[in-house]
């Protein structure tokens, strides 16, 4: 789907869950390296640490990753994801000792309806390592959380 088709129809509201999903450029594995997943977690507890957000689920893939939060302050949808964005960008590069794009131009979002259930798509967000067969117990796959556990 194209930038502009995303964009269609996305707005940002404070107090309102969202479901993220953002894949790496050319759907490169960046994350099946154990210390460049960490590098995402970090920021996205940072987020989450300076009232950005409230994260409720996530989980980093080898090349995507799946965020489901509630923005908390006058920041947008894009400007969180921005942020996100950019500063594991910078990190990743330093650590993985290169230069150029880690993340993909835009992201998926959907914003959830109050008829929705939360822990229904917190469990699908982080059974995904079950799902593409990377482990059998979700408790194996280090790379997630969410606030129910």
């Amino acid at each position: 789907m194209s930038r502009e088709k995303l964009l269609i129809g996305r707005n940002s509201m404070a107090n309102t869950a969202y479901h993220v999903t953002i894949c790496t450029y050319n759907r490169e594995p960046v994350f099946s390296q154990f210390t460049n997943a960490r590098i995402v977690i970090s920021e996205l507890k940072n987020l989450h640490d300076t009232y950005s957000v409230s994260s409720l689920a996530w989980v980093v893939m080898p090349d995507h990753l799946h965020w489901l939060f509630a923005l908390n302050t006058s920041l947008t949808l894009s400007e969180v994801v921005k942020m996100l964005k950019g500063k594991t960008a910078r990190q990743l590069n330093v650590t993985m000792q290169r230069q150029g794009a880690i993340w993909q131009k835009g992201y998926y979002d959907h914003a959830l309806r109050q008829e929705e259930d939360i822990k229904h798509i917190a469990r699908y967000i982080v059974a995904n390592p079950l799902r593409k067969g990377l482990v059998e117990r979700i408790e194996d796959y280090p790379h997630w959380d969410a606030i129910w556990l």
